[in-house]
């Protein structure tokens, strides 16, 4: 059974920083995802690294970067210049094949999700 842990969610005011970071106990995922739920909306993408290439949301560009530590199985998402409108439910996936990563539907597995809260 792969498990998907994150961690690193929280509350901070905007304009502010926060990482989150996604531990997974399988290695050899292609690719990595977050996406992010807030109340009363879909699941949208967010993020991707597929092996080293990395994909973003319109949303999130130039303030949102993905990375992956191979050795340690981990993803990471460093998250600046927050604004109130990213304040959600952060969830980690993984999938084994290089399909579409921007599609929740490609991916294998799914962590349990980290709260970002952005205070105005």
């Amino acid at each position: 059974q792969v498990q998907l842990v994150e961690s690193g969610g929280g509350l901070v005011q905007a304009g502010g920083s926060l990482r989150l970071s996604c531990a997974a106990s399988r290695r050899g995922f292609s690719t990595y995802g977050w996406f992010r739920q807030a109340p009363g909306k879909e699941r949208e993408f967010v993020a991707a690294i597929r092996w080293t290439s990395t994909y973003y949301a319109d949303s999130v560009k130039g303030r949102f970067t993905i990375s992956r530590d191979n050795a340690k199985n981990t993803v990471y998402l460093q998250m600046n210049s927050l604004k109130p409108e990213d304040t959600a439910v952060y969830y980690c996936a993984a999938a084994w094949r290089d399909s579409d990563y921007s599609n929740r539907n490609e991916y294998d597995y799914w962590g349990q999700g980290t709260q970002v809260t952005v205070s105005s």
